[in-house]
């Protein structure tokens, strides 16, 4: 279910069951709004316990007072709860306790866990070939998992390693992924994707079926192959994105430059990365400067 479908029903829950005033709810959808600008997820199935702390990190990052980040993350766990009551969200709601500066993102994994992920590929199948492709390619350029699957063909120029995404608002950016994640593209071309079925298709990833990936079925992969690496902590394919920003702010990446690369209109939304180092996408970042 959408996020936005999952809102609706609640918006006519605390209308029609609890009573609540029109203006009440206005501003639960304002908070909600919010939410969803931070978290940058469309699927109910992608939510997490966690995003309710990384969104009181946000909200504090932007200097928002301690009491009004609380009023909105209360108006976000009582959305939650109606999931949980209603059966849509299966996880648990952390105990989230305000803190007086932003810390470490929640599962933001270390460069150790993203090998330890990305090696238990079987790059040997066909469709783990695909996978791991896909994940270097979402971790070298921080892609939202909208992104991701819809990336077409034509925008992946081979020769420079740019590709062209279509964000938010139908807002263009260039962002370059560097020769680990390349590397893996090539191979999933030359040897998987020219015989697909669908290798017409305009989209660069496909199914065995020659159809664009669904993003349930990538949310599994992505889980089945955290299970098989022994990665404790719960991910998702947004964890990459958040990998991305804090591995490249911690190697001393300028945060205009990230902030570009993500596509974040805020800049508030890009402060609240914390740093571990990486070597895999300083090539990435390197390219991304010479390119200015």
């Amino acid at each position: 279910m959408k996020i936005n479908d999952a809102i609706d029903l609640y918006i006519q829950y605390i209308l029609a069951e609890k009573g609540l005033s029109v203006q009440t709810a206005k501003s639960y959808i304002d908070d909600l709004k919010q939410f969803l600008i931070c978290i940058e997820k469309e699927d109910v199935e992608e939510l997490e316990g966690e995003d309710l702390s990384f969104f009181l990190k946000s909200q504090l990052s932007k200097g928002l007072s301690v009491s009004t980040s609380l009023r909105r993350l209360s108006s976000i766990k009582n959305f939650f709860l109606f999931l949980l009551k209603d059966g849509y969200f299966k996880g648990e709601l952390p105990d989230v306790i305000p803190p007086r500066k932003p810390e470490r993102l929640p599962n933001c994994l270390s460069l150790e866990e993203v090998e330890m992920l990305f090696d238990v590929i079987d790059i040997k199948k066909k469709d783990g070939l695909r996978d791991r492709a896909m994940l270097e390619v979402m971790y070298a350029a921080g892609l939202r998992v909208s992104e991701l699957l819809s990336l077409e063909r034509e925008r992946l120029n081979i020769k420079t390693g740019i590709i062209s995404i279509i964000g938010k608002g139908n807002k263009e950016r260039k962002v370059p992924i560097g020769d680990f994640a390349l590397d893996y593209v090539i191979q999933y071309i030359e040897k998987v994707r020219c015989k697909n079925k669908g290798k017409q298709n305009k989209h660069l990833f496909l199914s065995k079926y020659g159809k664009p990936l669904s993003r349930q079925y990538f949310f599994k992969q992505i889980k089945k192959y955290a299970e098989l690496a022994g990665i404790e902590v719960s991910i998702s394919p947004h964890t990459l994105r958040h990998c991305f920003a804090t591995h490249l702010l911690e190697n001393g990446a300028d945060l205009r430059a990230v902030q570009t690369m993500l596509g974040h209109v805020n800049i508030a939304t890009t402060q609240i990365y914390t740093h571990i180092s990486t070597k895999r996408i300083v090539s990435a970042y390197d390219l991304y400067m010479n390119k200015k």
